[in-house]
Formats: C-alpha cells, structure tokens, sequence
C-alpha cells in the first residue's frame, strides 16, 4: 500500500500520464498514428534529447543551470563527424569526443559561483564560434554509411539499439542517484547547500561533478545526433539547452533544485521530441 502512495505521488507519474494522454488524443483525431510503428517513432527521435535532458537534470538538480549543452553536442558533433569522416577508428573519435565533453564540464565546473546562467551563455558563445573555425564554416557530411546506418538499427520491435540503450542509462542513473549515497548528494546539495556542507558534503565538488556528468551527456549526445542525421552544420544543437530545460521542467524537476529525477527529465524529453512529430498527424 505504501508503494501504491509513493508510485502515486511521484512527480514523474503526472508528466507519463500527459504523455500516454498526448497520444490517446491524436489517435483519436488521428487513428492513423496508433500502430507500434509510429509510436515508437516518437520514442526513437527522442534519444539525443533524452541525454541532453538527463545531462540537464544533474544541473537543474544542484540549483544551477547549463546552457551551453547545445554548443557542447555542437562541437563533439563537428569533431567525431570530422574524425570519423577522415577515416579515424571509432573508438578514439568517440573517446575524444567524450573528453571534450568532460573538459568543458569541468571548465563550466570551474566557474561555480559566477551565476551559471550567464557562465554557460559564455561559454555557449566561445563553442560556438569553435564550431565555425574548426569546420571553416563548412558542412561535415560524408560519413561512414555503417556509423550512419547503425542508428535505425533495432533492439526490441521498432526501438532502435540507440533508444533500448538511453533507457538502461536512464534506469541505472535513477538507481545511482536514489540509492546510494553519494548519489543523494547531489538532491541534499541543491535542497540546501549550506546544511550539505555542515554534514561534511562538499558542495562545491558536487557542483563541479554535476557539471561534468552534464558535459559527458552532451558529448555523447553529440555522438548519437551525428549517427542519426548522418551531416553536422554550424547550427546544430543551436536552441537544445531551452528543450532541455523545457524537458527537465514537464519531467518535474524544479528549477529552484533539489527535487526531481532523471526519469521525470527523460518521459519529458519525449513530450518535447514528440509534439512536432504528433502534429503532422492532427494536420498542421
């Protein structure tokens, strides 16, 4: 009975009852789209949001804010697609992408205690330009057909590999945050900074270790985005943080931090990458 009240209670639970309504009511407008197919869809697009979202989520949850998750998908997008395009091995183009991710985090890390939002935004801008002189201000196609043919490819009926693999990390995630305890360090530091750090939590190292983990998710978003649209351009993840944002804030996550979780973060980055697929199917 307990566990009813807890499942009942959970944030979470009020954001995948908006989802499953967003479908039943453009089914019925629609009845075209209720089939596996285009439903599962809606859940394969949301892949590269789910980790920008779960990225967010460790910021949110702190009490800071990164907007500059775009930039960093941008940039490991123009690098790994540049790395792989001139014939580099996978694996190193996809460590090396993962490790501009860390350094940025770190750097963002860096800048605790300078309000976040406008720290990010500058370091949004810096990637940004990075972007452009990097790549010349140039495309980054042509690459590998099979890195580009391995996102369609699927797990569990119509889910791609890609989409099975987002919600193990995002069940793995809840269980580190939620069941250990450097995991809760995290939610006690954004409840309450000052009483986190009394009880002998460091909040700044917490911040810093947020931050991290959010560069380490867009990295690897970065990643997946160049799989799935198989190009990069000087614009892409341009507007990402805001859905990011978006996504933590229906996932109930609060912004003043301290409340929420990665699941809430992920069942929002769903309604987000869905609602322009949906409404192609109600006519507009």
């Amino acid at each position: 009975m307990s566990a009813l009240k807890k499942v009942l209670k959970a944030r979470e639970l009020s954001s995948f009852l908006f989802l499953v309504a967003l479908f039943v009511i453009v089914s019925i407008i629609n009845p075209t789209f209720a089939s596996s197919e285009n439903i599962s869809a809606c859940f394969n697009s949301a892949v590269v949001y789910i980790l920008i979202a779960i990225g967010m989520a460790f910021a949110i949850i702190v009490g800071e804010i990164d907007v500059s998750v775009g930039s960093i998908l941008g940039i490991v997008a123009t690098v790994v697609g540049s790395m792989l395009r001139d014939g580099s091995n996978w694996m190193v183009a996809f460590a090396v992408g993962i490790l501009i991710g860390a350094v940025i985090g770190l750097f963002n890390g860096w800048g605790v205690g300078v309000p976040s939002l406008i720290f990010t935004l500058g370091t949004n801008g810096i990637l940004r330009g990075s972007m452009y002189v990097y790549a010349g201000g140039a495309w980054v196609e042509n690459l590998p057909k099979s890195f580009k043919d391995f996102s369609s490819q699927t797990l569990v009926g119509d889910l791609t590999v890609y989409f099975c693999a987002c919600v193990v990390v995002v069940v793995v995630i809840h269980v580190l945050l939620t069941r250990t305890r450097r995991g809760r360090y995290f939610t006690a530091v954004g409840d309450n900074a000052g009483g986190a750090t009394l009880v002998g939590i460091s909040a700044v190292r917490t911040k810093v270790l947020a931050y991290v983990i959010c560069g380490i998710m867009s990295a690897i978003a970065g990643i997946l985005f160049c799989s799935r649209i198989g190009f990069v351009t000087s614009l892409s993840g341009n507007g990402y943080e805001m859905k990011a944002v978006a996504a933590c804030v229906l996932g109930g996550i609060s912004l003043s931090g301290g409340v929420g979780s990665v699941i809430g973060a992920a069942i929002g980055a769903v309604i987000m990458s869905s609602i322009s697929y949906l409404l192609v199917f109600m006519g507009f």
